[in-house]
């Protein structure tokens, strides 16, 4: 039997279980109490609410823009929904980067008000004190690494990350510094999938992987991407498993065809 199917709640030990056990990890974003319902009846483990939302919910072409605030209202609103699987809400840019008594306030509003589980913030050695200070307050982190989306004006590209040997050492280096101030896991984004092997061996926390290999110990992708909400977003590592653009602009011509016609509302759908 799996972890997975054996408990009625998931928390950062039964993802700790579970990579023990080498059963993956399954992880989407979701934003709102709808979608976030769906999630978790079916199963998922993890449900991140990511900054992501800025893109998705917000038509921002970077995560930047997103406000403290807002995450807390897409947090709120997700935690809301869900019954069994771990809720992780994204610290925005701004909110922990360079002063860690800022950061601390800040996840500890999101905890307060969002009820979530745990918090997500990028980077390494950079923001290392502010992941140590939200530790102390007994609130779970995981870390985020590789592509990360905040620092998108610095790199200048969403190329492939860590491929040199300097940029991959750093990141190793980073990767064990986050797991010693204590974080319960970490995502990598878009580097070598050798790479995201070697860190998921070397390392005892859930290594959590979009576009960084199979070898790693669980997957997230944005849910409107892999769902085929979105359609001009198409990276190697994305597969879509449906594709609701076409379904819900076909389902709304129909509605649009059926009013214009007078077919919709029927003498059923019609109340005496």
């Amino acid at each position: 039997m799996s972890v997975h199917k054996e408990i009625k709640r998931v928390t950062t030990h039964v993802l700790a279980e579970m990579k023990l056990r080498g059963e993956k990890i399954s992880m989407l974003t979701s934003y709102d109490y709808s979608m976030a319902k769906l999630v978790d009846q079916a199963g998922i483990d993890v449900i991140l609410v990511g900054d992501s939302a800025a893109n998705v919910m917000a038509g921002h072409e970077t995560t930047l823009p997103i406000t403290l605030d807002q995450m807390i209202y897409h947090g709120k609103s997700v935690v809301k929904a869900v019954t069994r699987c771990l809720v992780v809400v994204d610290m925005p840019f701004g909110t922990y980067q360079g002063n860690s008594l800022e950061a601390l306030n800040s996840a500890i509003k999101i905890m307060k008000i969002t009820h979530a589980d745990a918090v997500k913030l990028e980077g390494g050695s950079e923001v290392i004190e502010s992941v140590q200070r939200i530790l102390s307050a007994g609130i779970p982190v995981m870390g985020h690494l590789g592509l990360m989306p905040q620092s998108i004006n610095r790199y200048g590209t969403y190329v492939v990350r860590a491929k040199e040997a300097d940029e991959a050492d750093k990141l190793m280096k980073d990767a064990k510094l986050l797991e010693e101030a204590g974080c319960f896991a970490i995502v990598l984004e878009k580097i070598p999938a050798s790479l995201g092997a070697r860190v998921a061996k070397e390392l005892k926390i859930p290594i959590i992987g979009i576009g960084a290999g199979g070898s790693v110990d669980g997957q997230v992708l944005v849910i409107h991407d892999m769902l085929g909400l979105t359609q001009e977003f198409s990276p190697r590592f994305l597969r879509r498993y449906a594709n609701l653009a076409s379904e819900i602009k076909g389902a709304v011509g129909n509605y649009i065809d059926d009013v214009k016609s007078g077919d919709f509302p029927n003498e059923k759908e019609q109340y005496d």
